[in-house]
C-alpha cells in the first residue's frame, strides 16, 4: 500500500525521496525490519493471549527428556509468523504482482488448514486433530491453484531471448509483454549440476503428437501437488524440537531470496546465464518479510520455547517454501536445499516401512532408528535439544551454500 502511496506522491507532487520505493532492495529491507519488529514486539502479546485462552500444547509422553516441562506451552504460535509476514507484504509489495498474490493466498490457505488442525486439538480436545485426508485435501487444493496459475496465467512468463541493455531498465523488468521484454509462457525449469540445465515439463508427454504441449498441465499440476504436499509435510515433521523448523526454514528462504533476486533481474540473469523471469524480483519483498518473521519467531521459540508454532506455522512454512521454489523454477533443488526436511521425512518413511515389513516377515516389528523423525533419534541417543538444533542448522547452511553454487557449477 505504501508503494502506491509514494508512487502517487512522486508523480503528483515530485516528493523528494519518494522514488526510493521503486527499488526492490529498499522495500525488502523495510519488510524484513518491520517483520522482525512485529514478531518480537507483538509476538509477546500474542503469546500472552494464547496463554489467557489456555491454548496449551498437549504433549504425548515419548520418553524424551524435557517433555513434561513442555506440556502446557502455548501452541498456534504460527500466527506470529503469518501476521509478521503479511503485514509488511501488504505495506511494501506490489499487490498486483501475480507471484505476490500467489504467495499471499498460499499463506492464508495453509494457515487456515493448520489453524483448523490446532483448533481441533486444543479446543475440541482431540489429539488426532484434523483428519489426515482433509489435510491432504487442503494441500492438493493449494497445489491445483498454484499449478493452474503457473500454467494458465499470462503474467507468468520467462524470457527466451537475450536482453539489449540499451533499453530502459524499467521497461525491461516491469513490462513483460512489451517489445522491450519479449517473453513467453513456459513450463521450463532448472536441472541442477547440468550444463544445458533447462527442462520443459511438456516434453514428458511429447509422445502424444504435435499438439502435446496443450495437455502439459495434466502432468505439471500433479507434479506441483506432489511438491507442495511433500514439502509441507516435511516442514511439519521437522517441527519437533525447539527452534529446529523455524531456523532451518529461515536458512532455506534466504537462499531462495538469492535465486529470486537473480532470476528477476535481467542483468544478473544474463551475467550468470540463468533463466530470466519477468516480475519475479518482487518476490524478494515477500521472502524478506517471511524470513524476518521466522527469525523473530525464534526469539520465543529457541530452547526453552515460550511458544510452539503448531501446524498453523509448520504447514504454512512448508507450503510457502514449496511455492517459492516452484515460482523461481528451482523445485528440482528442493531435495538438496530442503535436505533437513527431506531427511526427516525419509526417516519416517523408512521407519514405518521397515517396521511393517519385519512385523509381517518375522512376527515382530523392528526399527532402523531409535525413534523417528530423525531429530528424535538423536534425542534418544542422549544429545541435548540445543546441540541437535545447532548441528542441523549447520548442515542446513552447508546445503544452502551448495545450492547457491549450482548457479555456476554445471
Amino acid at each position: 500500500m505504501l508503494y502506491y502511496l509514494f508512487e502517487y506522491l512522486e508523480k503528483q507532487f515530485q516528493l523528494t525521496g519518494a522514488s526510493v520505493f521503486q527499488f526492490i532492495t529498499f522495500r525488502a529491507a523495510l519488510a524484513i525490519i518491520l517483520s522482525l519488529l512485529f514478531s518480537t514486539i507483538f509476538g509477546k502479546k500474542i503469546i500472552r493471549l494464547l496463554q489467557k485462552m489456555q491454548v496449551g500444547e498437549s504433549v504425548r509422553d515419548l520418553g524424551l527428556e524435557g517433555q513434561v516441562e513442555k506440556a502446557g506451552t502455548p501452541t498456534m504460535g504460527g500466527l506470529i509468523i503469518i501476521f509478521s509476514t503479511l503485514i509488511p507484504v501488504l505495506l511494501f509489495a506490489k499487490l498486483e504482482n501475480i507471484y505476490v498474490i500467489m504467495l499471499i493466498v498460499t499463506t492464508v490457505w495453509m494457515g487456515l488448514v493448520g489453524f483448523t488442525d490446532d483448533y481441533i486439538k486444543v479446543f475440541k480436545k482431540d489429539k488426532a486433530g484434523l483428519s489426515g485426508k482433509f489435510k491432504v485435501l487442503g494441500q492438493v487444493g493449494l497445489g491445483i491453484f498454484v499449478g493452474s496459475i503457473m500454467y494458465f496465467h499470462p503474467g507468468v512468463t520467462i524470457r527466451t531471448e537475450k536482453v539489449n541493455p540499451i533499453y530502459e531498465t524499467e521497461k525491461i523488468t516491469q513490462n513483460s509483454s512489451s517489445e522491450f521484454n519479449p517473453a513467453e509462457q513456459s513450463l521450463k525449469t532448472t536441472i541442477p549440476f547440468v550444463k544445458d540445465n533447462e527442462f520443459d515439463y511438456s516434453n514428458l508427454i511429447n509422445w502424444l503428437g504435435e499438439d502435446y504441449s496443450k495437455y502439459a498441465w495434466l502432468v505439471f499440476i500433479p507434479i506441483v501437488i506432489f511438491i507442495v504436499t511433500a514439502v509441507s509435510n516435511g516442514a511439519n515433521l521437522t517441527d519437533g524440537i525447539d527452534g529446529l523448523a523455524a531456523g532451518s526454514s529461515a536458512i532455506i528462504v534466504f537462499t531462495l531470496a538469492v535465486f529470486a533476486f537473480i532470476s528477476g533481474n535481467f542483468v544478473f540473469a544474463d551475467y550468470l546465464n540463468v533463466m530470466f523471469i519477468p516480475q519475479l524480483g518482487e518476490l524478494v519483498v515477500f521472502i524478506a518479510a517471511f524470513a524476518g518473521a521466522l527469525i523473530g519467531f525464534l526469539w520465543y521459540n529457541t530452547y526453552p520455547a515460550q511458544v510452539f508454532m503448531g501446524d498453523t506455522g509448520s504447514l504454512t512454512i512448508g507450503g510457502i517454501i514449496a511455492v517459492i521454489a516452484i515460482a523461481v523454477r528451482k523445485e528440482l533443488l528442493i531435495p538438496l536445499l530442503c535436505g533437513i526436511f527431506f531427511a526427516e521425512s525419509l526417516s519416517v518413511i523408512l521407519q514405518v516401512s521397515w517396521f511393517k515389513y519385519t512385523r509381517k516377515k518375522y512376527g515382530e516389528g523392528r526399527r532402523i532408528f531409535k525413534m523417528s523423525p530423525l531429530h528424535h533419534h538423536y534425542q534418544k541417543g542422549g544429545y541435548h535439544e540445543s546441540k541437535i538444533v545447532t548441528r542441523f542448522w549447520i548442515v542446513g547452511i552447508f546445503l544452502a551454500i551448495l545450492t547457491v553454487v549450482t548457479l555456476k557449477l554445471r
